[in-house]
């Protein structure tokens, strides 16, 4: 087309490409989110995370309600450390280093994947909206997401220990992390990869004691299971704002809360595992990139947990799947990621009216793209020779 030949359009895709202009946009967008958010006095999943600290210098149950902020902490002892430089600040300040922590760590994942320089650029700016809907909620999922790319990419760069490290860290802060082990048979190296999560999850599990003492820690631990065995009783709604999910769908189109989730999960492990049975794909990049994709998505859209800041998980798979794709890419494959990114990502904005809004969030249709996109995946994934096809540029 003529107008990608323009100079000045040139120009101007040159500068957007650049990876000091990607960087530099995630933390002023940080920056902004963190600073409106602390002028409206709306920071109340920051204060939940800074009070995680405190009570556990405190030694007092991480998991009740508490005068502070409203609902209650569902993360991890461990999670005590990793927000305490943040919590020891001034609210304001804190809560912007805070984001800016979180999508450093996301930009440390994507620039840690095995694709070039301009495909993870063009990741980050896939995955930017979806970034500042998190950052509006001071969500740790943004870091978490880094944590699981950085899992993969450490993993496939033959590093074990340093990949065990990080599915240790991402599992004991939200659980969620523990999706990294779908990345195991990727490794030759596998009782080094064994013994290094092993030395994390004990090293990572004891650490917390350092502030508080062993038999609070302990504790925690068990209240932690509780906590969240209550949560997803709880999760289960026709008008919460979680939920966003395949189950979520189902329940709320058919007005039928009690529909169980352990009928969509069997179903959605056993597609998951499929692709696993294709061993001759292993040693393919665009295979293993497939298959971070797939449990990116997976994570997010079988979880009744979900909520509409989670969904940078989910995205982060939708763009690895897109920018793996063989090019040029074809109908089918852009208009699913331009359903997405007006569905999932746009949904919430005011570009869509109110009502408009309210009903894509009451029947859970944040999560339909992501769920179209993961069904295409796992296709692709039983289907594609990835020697000949899909093959990732490193």
């Amino acid at each position: 087309m003529r107008i990608f030949n323009n100079p000045t359009v040139k120009k101007i895709s040159n500068f957007l490409l650049k990876k000091e202009v990607v960087i530099g946009l995630y933390i002023l967008l940080a920056l902004i989110a963190g600073a409106k958010q602390y002028t409206h006095h709306s920071f109340n999943n920051y204060l939940i995370y800074k009070y995680v600290y405190w009570h556990t210098v405190d030694s007092q149950n991480l998991y009740l309600n508490y005068s502070e902020y409203l609902d209650s902490n569902h993360y991890g002892p461990v999670f005590s450390l990793f927000v305490a430089p943040f919590a020891l600040l001034p609210d304001g300040l804190g809560m912007i280093l805070w984001n800016v922590a979180n999508v450093a760590v996301l930009l440390w994942g994507i620039f840690s994947l095995p694709l070039s320089l301009r495909k993870q650029i063009l990741m980050a700016w896939i995955c930017a909206h979806e970034a500042l809907t998190a950052l509006f909620s001071f969500q740790f999922n943004i870091a978490l997401t880094g944590t699981i790319l950085l899992g993969f990419s450490y993993l496939i760069k033959k590093k074990e220990v340093q990949s065990a490290f990080f599915i240790a860290f991402g599992t004991l802060v939200k659980l969620y992390g523990i999706v990294g082990l779908a990345f195991f048979f990727f490794t030759k190296n596998k009782i080094k990869f064994i013994l290094g999560g092993v030395l994390a999850f004990a090293v990572l599990f004891a650490l917390p004691m350092l502030i508080s003492s062993p038999n609070f820690v302990m504790q925690s631990y068990y209240d932690w299971y509780s906590s969240l065995s209550h949560k997803n009783d709880l999760n289960a709604s026709l008008t919460s704002f979680q939920d966003i999910s395949l189950m979520g769908i189902v329940r709320r189109v058919t007005a039928d809360v009690t529909i169980p989730n352990t009928p969509f999960l069997l179903l959605g492990i056993v597609l998951f595992g499929l692709p696993y049975i294709r061993i001759k794909q292993y040693q393919h990049i665009g295979f293993r990139l497939m298959l971070l994709a797939s449990t990116l998505i997976f994570t997010v859209i079988f979880s009744s947990g979900s909520e509409s800041p989670t969904y940078i998980i989910a995205f982060a798979g939708v763009a690895i799947w897109f920018l793996v794709q063989s090019s040029p890419k074809n109908g089918w494959i852009i208009g699913l990621l331009v359903f997405a990114f007006v569905l999932t990502s746009l949904s919430p904005t005011d570009i869509f009216p109110g009502q408009v809004k309210e009903f894509i969030r009451l029947y859970s249709l944040k999560a339909l793209p992501c769920t179209i996109i993961w069904l295409t995946l796992i296709y692709q994934m039983m289907t594609v020779d990835f020697q000949r096809h899909l093959i990732a540029d490193k």
